[in-house]
C-alpha cells in the first residue's frame, strides 16, 4: 500500500514541471473549453430537472389511475 502512494507521489511530482513548460496559448484554450463546458452544463440542468419531474409525475399519475 505504501508503494502505491509512493508511485502516485512520484508521478505527481514529475507531472508538475511538464505543465510549467506548456505555452500560454494552451492554458488559455483549456480555460475557454472549461468555460464553454460549464455554460453547457448550466443550460442542461433545467432540461434534466424537467425530464426528471415529468417522469415522477407520470409515475404518480399511473399509480393514481391504476387505483380507480
Amino acid at each position: 500500500m505504501n508503494k502505491i502512494f509512493l508511485v502516485i507521489g512520484l508521478l505527481l511530482a514529475s507531472v508538475s514541471p511538464v505543465f510549467a513548460a506548456l505555452p500560454a496559448v494552451v492554458g488559455t484554450t483549456l480555460t475557454a473549453v472549461q468555460t464553454d463546458g460549464l455554460a453547457l452544463i448550466d443550460l442542461i440542468w433545467p432540461v434534466v430537472g424537467a425530464i426528471t419531474g415529468g417522469f415522477i409525475l407520470f409515475k404518480l399519475f399511473k399509480r393514481g389511475a391504476s387505483k380507480v
